[in-house]
């Protein structure tokens, strides 16, 4: 019998109960010993935790840009479908700004990081703060908007100016996508630079399971048991929100613009949500979803075929959710104040950082250190919630391809590409 091999999930979530035990040990009985202190928690986790750290922000602006660029040029297609490919795409982006908008609002509910007082790890945030593109001041709204536009897109990608990056690399997808044949080379250079990135990403992942192992371990060693209160509070608030986008903001719309039945759409959807759940990646889920659209909801086969893929690359609510929430619960755990400016700077980073977005596993902890760097969090407070991230991944995952969903049926049925007989039979 060949033996079954232990998944990264697993390994990950091994890596976070050892670190929190390991921490909860070291700070118990010798967190004093200066040997302790100095070598390991300080020497050892420290290196290893934050040498990942600047892996993944060394991953975030050419995975972003490249991703993005082929992201655009796939949404540039939508020209052979006409007005359906234009609702899809709307669809897409609205349902998305709504993700971030119930994300920061049970986020600032819940307030999952009030209290927990990182200032023992002030020196990590300083360190990662220092690797990233950060500012301290406070622009005005119409300065954020006008920043969008980069004066020089080089300087942008240099100094990691994510919201001029995501609007450069919209141009060039969009024109790339309308000169089709004549720019074909400069199309496979982004498409197979952004396979070069997925790849370095699936590296950078490999070795997640140590790093997370010494990140949670110095967390613990620092803090105490006490931070695991903090750590529910988030996940409590992340799957709050996920519930309501897909419960209550799906199916108002899929009632609304269809009067088809919400009850009876996740019936029949619950075995793709159920399948999406446990391989935590979207794009696994295409054919599937598809099939069941198709055979048990009537939605003709034109429409999915398109609407579908596209939704596995542009639409990413649950990963949005979760970065929205993650926003907030650093914030609050760093003892940082957000204005409306950076709570509209995360909608908009989130929604942009959406198109392009590979359907993998983990790949939202990337483009939400994108995210973080927009409104100037300590990038190392991603270390608070990477260990618990494969278990959330698998739960935004089914949220995601739901959404992908309602949209195709909503679509469809506007067309006239809904077959009811099939759709409201049990």
């Amino acid at each position: 019998m060949q033996k079954k091999k232990i998944g990264l999930t697993t390994k990950i979530f091994i890596a976070l109960i050892l670190g929190a035990i390991v921490g909860v040990i070291i700070n118990a009985t010798c967190i004093n010993n200066p040997i302790v202190s100095k070598y390991i928690v300080n020497g050892l986790f420290y290196v290893v935790g934050q040498g990942f750290i600047r892996a993944m922000q060394m991953l975030v602006v050419p995975l972003v840009f490249c991703s993005i660029v082929c992201g655009a040029a796939a949404i540039g297609d939508t020209k052979t479908l006409g007005k359906v490919g234009v609702k899809t795409v709307l669809f897409y982006l609205f349902t998305t700004v709504a993700a971030v908008a119930v994300a920061l609002s049970v986020a600032n509910i819940i307030n999952p990081g009030a209290g927990a007082n990182l200032s023992k790890l002030e020196a990590i945030a300083k360190a990662a703060s220092s690797t990233t593109s950060t500012t301290t001041s406070n622009p005005s709204m119409v300065d954020t908007l006008l920043n969008i536009i980069p004066t020089n897109p080089i300087s942008a990608l240099a100094s990691g100016d994510m919201l001029a990056i995501i609007f450069f690399a919209l141009i060039i997808g969009l024109i790339l996508a309308k000169l089709g044949d004549q720019v074909q080379l400069v199309n496979n250079f982004f498409s197979q630079g952004n396979d070069i990135m997925m790849e370095m990403t699936m590296m950078v992942m490999s070795v997640a399971p140590v790093c997370v192992f010494c990140l949670i371990a110095r967390t613990f060693s620092t803090l105490g048991f006490s931070v695991i209160f903090y750590m529910l509070k988030y996940v409590l608030a992340v799957l709050i929100a996920l519930l309501l986008q897909c419960g209550i903001v799906y199916q108002i719309l899929l009632k609304v613009l269809t009067g088809l039945s919400p009850i009876k759409f996740l019936k029949k959807f619950f075995p793709v949500q159920a399948f999406a759940f446990s391989t935590a990646t979207s794009n696994a889920t295409i054919p599937l979803s598809i099939d069941t659209l198709k055979e048990k909801m009537g939605v003709s086969k034109r429409i999915s075929s398109f609407t579908i893929p596209l939704g596995a690359t542009v639409n990413m609510d649950g990963t949005s959710i979760m970065q929205g929430v993650a926003v907030v619960f650093v914030a609050q755990a760093f003892g940082i104040h957000l204005s409306m400016v950076d709570y509209i700077t995360v909608i908009a980073t989130a929604t942009l950082a959406s198109i392009g977005t590979a359907g993998v596993p983990s790949v939202g902890l990337i483009t939400l250190t994108m995210v973080f760097n927009s409104v100037g969090l300590p990038v190392a407070g991603i270390s608070m919630i990477m260990g618990i991230d494969r278990i959330l991944d698998m739960a935004r995952t089914a949220v995601n391809i739901t959404g992908d969903a309602v949209c195709t049926t909503i679509v469809a049925y506007q067309n006239g590409d809904v077959d009811k007989e099939v759709y409201n039979k049990m």
